[in-house]
């Protein structure tokens, strides 16, 4: 059983595969190519976005939408506790200080209650996550974004193509930012991410710190970055997003299955999707008391789990701010754990899952 299984959609789609790759290779156009135009083009249409701006990484997308914020020294940026590290560290390196705030208990995603206590002066943006595919509260963030006037970077690294209320996620805020990290619901085969705004002006400094803050050959009007999406991954992300509505699909279907096959099993909590949402489930995610127990009595079964994430971000030592206590992110953390999730995974597979849980849960684990 694998935890997600990326050669079961490559043999689905392997000839448009290797003619969108041939195609680079014949044209030789390996950096800034067609494919990277077009691929733009239509995830702008599928978010209804104006602007949609190819980059090398999601960790690069969240850096240079601060950058073109023009946020950096002397400014803070909320962000909540339980993410990813690249969400603290892109503020970090864009000069600024990340400033945690805890999570909601039940969707993990950032508290919009919590926000008022934790803004200042020098707070400049409010970057909730959209974490394990679905949509934060985007409406409360730019509520209160609007009353400190403060803007809302999206960081939808794990929910493109998830919706809030009809409308998709990456086209919720003024500016939003996603990931093509090969696990992502949309991967790429290396790294990839995107930006995606309705402001022109926003776009086009989002384009020129992107690349070197070039305006023109050789005339550099702002400090940038060197971060362009590859052709080659361009194309190979042109022939996914073929099927990729087909696959949201089949992952709701493995969701639900989840949901329905879990609800017996004690002591476990199931992903809960805020009213309005629909997510991407780019993990699938419970918790669990005894956790290492748990995950080891799985993988004896032959079930492979993963832990998304074990240690807040105020704890991380690269980013750790230890005059608060995240309460809620700091026992989630301690609970957290991933199942298979993927289209393609099979309804006996999902009860394999099921019973090595309801086992492993019944009495402590013995190595």
């Amino acid at each position: 059983m694998q935890f997600i299984d990326l050669a079961a959609q490559q043999a689905r789609i392997r000839p448009r595969l290797e003619a969108a790759m041939q195609d680079v290779l014949n044209h030789g156009r390996y950096v800034l190519g067609p494919e990277v135009g077009e691929l733009e083009a239509r995830l702008a249409e599928y978010v209804d976005a104006l602007h949609c701006i190819g980059c090398a990484s999601g960790t690069d997308a969240l850096q240079i939408a601060l950058m073109a914020l023009d946020i950096g020294p002397g400014d803070e940026v909320i962000v909540p506790g339980f993410t990813f590290i690249a969400s603290a560290e892109s503020v970090m390196l864009a000069g600024a200080r990340p400033v945690y705030v805890d999570i909601d208990p039940e969707t993990y995603l950032l508290d919009p209650e919590r926000l008022d206590a934790a803004i200042t002066p020098r707070t400049r943006a409010i970057m909730p996550v959209s974490l394990f595919g679905q949509c934060a509260d985007m409406e409360a963030m730019e509520t209160v974004a609007l009353r400190h006037g403060l803007v809302v970077v999206e960081d939808a690294a794990q929910s493109f193509g998830a919706t809030r209320h009809g409308r998709r996620s990456c086209g919720l805020s003024r500016i939003a930012c996603t990931s093509f990290f090969p696990s992502k619901p949309l991967g790429a085969y290396g790294d990839g991410g995107a930006l995606f705004t309705d402001d022109d002006e926003l776009a086009e400094a989002v384009r020129l710190v992107a690349c070197h803050g070039e305006a023109s050959r050789y005339r550099h009007t702002r400090l940038g970055m060197n971060s362009r999406l590859d052709t080659l991954q361009a194309a190979v992300l042109l022939a996914k997003l073929d099927i990729f509505d087909d696959e949201l699909m089949q992952r709701q279907q493995v969701a639900e299955r989840y949901d329905r096959l879990l609800q017996d099993v004690g002591t476990t909590s199931t992903p809960r999707i805020a009213d309005g949402n629909t997510s991407v489930y780019a993990q699938y995610s419970i918790r669990v008391p005894r956790r290492e127990e748990v995950r080891a009595s799985l993988a004896e079964a032959g079930v492979p789990t993963a832990v998304h994430y074990p240690v807040p971000l105020n704890q991380q030592p690269a980013v750790a701010d230890h005059n608060g206590r995240l309460s809620v992110t700091e026992s989630v953390c301690e609970e957290i754990l991933s199942l298979p999730m993927h289209p393609y995974l099979e309804a006996s597979q999902q009860e394999r899952v099921a019973q090595a849980l309801q086992q492993a849960l019944a009495w402590p684990y013995r190595a």
